[in-house]
């Protein structure tokens, strides 16, 4: 899932909250006072697990049910959950009163590090060795995995298939910046006979959308490497024309003004209600649509790649939103039932079918189907993965607040007319550099 920021011209002043299709409200599902501390009781073990999707709690509840019933009452997992932006503070409060959580979803690498002195290397569970090559990347410190990533996610350009094939384009001729260029033209010359108010929803008016899209282009120069990106000190733009040429193109084309365009009006009035083409976005809106129309994801979505490292090199980005950790400082009973219930929640028969049923994930495990997970844009997605043709989530390791702070309203200029691109490059690989 990603962290939707809503922010129009004043970026320094965001307040973070959830996507409508990730979940809502503020901290929720938290046991009373004790029933949540992991440890040995009565011959029964408790692990606590702390979570921060609030969506999907009640899905790990009813894993964490089933789970007890296989260790016939021997094992405990709760499931405390904070969300809605505050899941960093309540995990560190957590830390901080000693009631340590066993297990513990954690966002990305400056997390993972910080709570690194605390964290099993998980090489040792069997669920690492099912994972998807490089899936782990973005749960290493140091060359040691600490985190199992909880699912994958991808963005990219989200496209309507059924005006696509309206206008007679076929996706799968879409080999090359141009192609899309001339796919983009095509649909505009039709926009009456289509239908559709622009062939763009692009959300200038919203950080997150930037800033993911950034990843499109520091992605290949941080040569797909999550920790490359993490630890790199400066961002030199290598493939900003690339990206210029695409921000020229969406905002010729786009629904105007682009900077009052936001998630609900783009994804939820727009998108969903075949008044556009596309909006670069990821498969985290697939349970917005299904809710508005649950007939549009399995039967018009598509995902597109963006050409970021050439006009002939197109990727989705992909990766974990989030990795699980498991805690080491506890019981050594509590944490070995925590490592067991990882193994169990991604190899039993009934893990599995939850992780693509219920819990709708894509998964980042080898040996699923494709065909067994929930809608095409998934499926792709997964055989994306697979083949490993996806670039890395880079925007997650950018300087902390660099993308709120910098990149966001200096691109906000950019698009509104009044800088150039050349000063947009200038003043954020300056600011990267002195925030890293």
């Amino acid at each position: 899932m990603e962290k939707r920021y809503s922010t129009l011209l004043t970026p320094l002043f965001a307040v973070p909250f959830l996507l409508s299709g990730c979940g809502t409200g503020g901290t929720t599902s938290t046991p009373a006072s004790g029933d949540s501390e992991s440890g040995v009781s009565d011959g029964v073990v408790t692990v606590d697990f702390f979570n921060q999707k609030p969506e999907i709690t009640a899905q790990l509840e009813e894993l964490a049910d089933m789970y007890s019933e296989e260790t016939d009452g021997n094992t405990r997992v709760t499931i405390t959950t904070v969300g809605s932006g505050e899941g960093s503070a309540g995990l560190q409060a957590r830390f901080s009163s000693g009631d340590e959580p066993a297990l513990m979803m954690l966002g990305g690498l400056p997390e993972v590090e910080r709570y690194s002195d605390s964290l099993i290397d998980v090489s040792e569970l069997e669920v690492t060795d099912t994972l998807i090559d490089g899936t782990l990347e973005g749960g290493t410190i140091d060359g040691v995995p600490l985190g199992i990533p909880l699912n994958l996610e991808g963005f990219g350009w989200m496209y309507n298939r059924e005006i696509f094939e309206e206008a007679g384009i076929d996706p799968d001729s879409i080999q090359s910046y141009d192609d899309f260029a001339e796919a983009v033209e095509t649909l505009d010359s039709q926009k009456e006979e289509l239908g559709i108010d622009e062939v763009f929803a692009f959300s200038g008016g919203e950080n997150y959308i930037a800033n993911q899209f950034s990843a499109n282009f520091t992605s290949p120069e941080f040569n797909e490497s999550i920790i490359e990106s993490y630890e790199a000190t400066e961002l030199n733009w290598e493939y900003g024309d690339q990206m210029k040429k695409y921000t020229d193109l969406f905002n010729q084309y786009n629904v105007q003004p682009i900077l009052t365009v936001d998630y609900s009006r783009s994804v939820e009035e727009l998108f969903v209600n075949d008044k556009v083409a596309m909006v670069h976005q990821g498969i985290w809106i697939v349970p917005t649509l299904n809710d508005i129309d649950p007939s549009f994801a399995k039967e018009k979505l598509g995902l597109l790649p963006v050409y970021g490292e050439s006009d002939t090199e197109g990727k989705i980005i992909a990766g974990a939103p989030f990795y699980i950790g498991v805690n080491k400082n506890l019981d050594d009973a509590v944490v070995e039932e925590a490592k067991n219930f990882l193994d169990w929640m991604y190899t039993s028969e009934e893990g599995k079918e939850m992780i693509t049923g219920d819990l709708d994930f894509v998964p980042a495990q080898k040996g699923y189907e494709p065909e067994d997970i929930s809608d095409p844009v998934s499926q792709e997605l997964y055989r994306a993965l697979l083949a490993g043709e996806t670039g890395a989530m880079t925007h997650k390791q950018y300087p902390d607040g660099w993308f709120q702070q910098v990149l966001y309203p200096e691109y906000q200029k950019y698009l509104n007319g009044d800088q150039t691109w050349e000063d947009f490059e200038t003043n954020t690989a300056e600011a990267f550099k002195e925030m890293r």
